[in-house]
């Protein structure tokens, strides 16, 4: 298997591919192939926003983040489930790809939180036996084994490790291993986890419906593996084909994981509920046109009751000279027209844009663009959240000023 070693948004040296790698590449992994000058055959990748490991035909790709991985993993596992991890939390070396560094890391929090056993709980079956277990059943008892004693139709509630939270890990620890993962230590430590939750259901469970755990202050201590183990299972179902090429692995969408930590940490800081603060201003009916045919979702918006009192927009893209493009100012500008407000935030990953700001002729609205620098530990990133709360605020001050408020 070739091996193809690329960096997010960093355009590679050349490599051979066959036809059939080369158009899965660029329509199924999203990376941008381009000929290499004076070369046959010879093609330059530069991948955009998705990290992560794919095996597609006989290559092996590895896309690093232009971050270090324990940043990448502890801003998303935030963002999903309010984890703080620490640096310590994510004991592995630098050079393991991301598939290996999440083994790793699944199987250090499995052992931490396992260490005082698995999670039970307990839960209601129904079944037939020749012995009263429970309820019996009465009317299913009448109904299927009329004038039949035994087996008896019972209820009863059986105390088990065969719980969400236990499923979640071992799915999970599944979905890494049936990946390539280079580290031989990262397949060991699966092995082992997978053996631990033998008695555990296996479940398939898909991308786009991860159930969430309900925690407390018993069994808040398996947060950490739980929600590591719904990241990769959010985000470890990659699967496409094009023709006669099939591509699988893990990819992570940084677009998406930016999103998700600048929402809910905004929120955090500024102490508002996700009703108030919604991402994508899910549960609010926002239309640009007086006939209502256009629907705009913000990615951040502030809402009093029925008044929108703030709009802003998280951008994670690869900006050419640092120059904000047009089509991102535009969609700010509708956005703030159609709430009524005067103005709107830009927030960018830092090293993408700098501050600055926009004032829109005719109109008096003000566009403000702002950096988010990810680097260092969770704790760093979220102070400098806090900086640009202060911003949210200018802004939603502004806007009640301006309704008299």
């Amino acid at each position: 298997m070739v091996e193809l070693n690329l960096r997010e948004y960093q355009s590679s040296g050349p490599y051979r591919l066959s036809v059939n790698d080369r158009d899965a590449l660029a329509e199924g992994v999203k990376v941008n192939v381009a000929p290499a000058p004076g070369e046959d055959n010879a093609y330059i990748l530069t991948p955009g926003s998705n990290i992560g490991a794919v095996e597609i035909g006989g290559l092996s790709v590895l896309i690093e983040p232009k971050i270090g991985i324990p940043q990448v993993l502890s801003l998303a596992c935030y963002a999903l489930g309010r984890v703080k991890f620490h640096a310590e939390d994510f004991d592995f070396r630098d050079e393991y790809a991301l598939p290996d560094a999440l083994a790793m890391a699944l199987t250090f929090q499995a052992r931490r939180a396992f260490a005082r056993g698995l999670p039970h709980g307990y839960r209601t079956e129904e079944e037939a036996l020749y012995t009263v277990r429970g309820r019996i059943r009465f009317d299913e008892q009448l109904r299927r084994r009329f004038g039949v004693a035994l087996p008896v139709e019972v209820r009863y509630d059986e105390f088990t490790e065969d719980v969400l939270a236990n499923q979640l890990v071992k799915a999970a620890a599944y979905r890494l291993g049936r990946m390539h993962l280079r580290a031989a230590q990262a397949r060991r430590n699966l092995g082992w986890l997978v053996s631990l939750l033998d008695n555990v259901s296996g479940i398939e469970f898909p991308a786009n419906d991860v159930p969430a755990v309900q925690f407390d202050r018993l069994n808040e201590h398996y947060r950490g593996v739980v929600e590591l183990s719904r990241l990769i299972l959010r985000h470890g179902a990659f699967e496409s084909g094009r023709g006669q090429v099939r591509a699988s692995g893990f990819l992570m969408n940084m677009n998406v994981v930016f999103q998700e930590f600048v929402t809910l940490a905004l929120r955090e800081e500024l102490r508002l509920s996700e009703r108030s603060f919604p991402a994508e201003c899910r549960g609010r009916r926002v239309m640009l046109d007086e006939t209502e045919r256009v629907r705009l979702e913000p990615d951040l918006s502030w809402w009093d009751g029925p008044t929108c009192v703030f709009v802003g927009d998280a951008k994670y893209k690869n900006l050419t000279g640092h120059r904000i493009p047009n089509a991102d100012l535009y969609q700010m500008i509708a956005y703030a027209t159609a709430l009524d407000l005067p103005g709107g935030l830009l927030i960018y990953a830092q090293d993408e844009a700098e501050p600055r700001e926009y004032r829109v002729r005719h109109s008096g609205r003000r566009l403000e663009v702002a950096a988010l620098d990810l680097a260092g530990t969770l704790d760093q990133a979220l102070n400098r959240v806090r900086e640009l709360s202060e911003k949210v605020m200018a802004l939603r001050d502004e806007a009640l000023a301006g309704r008299g408020r």
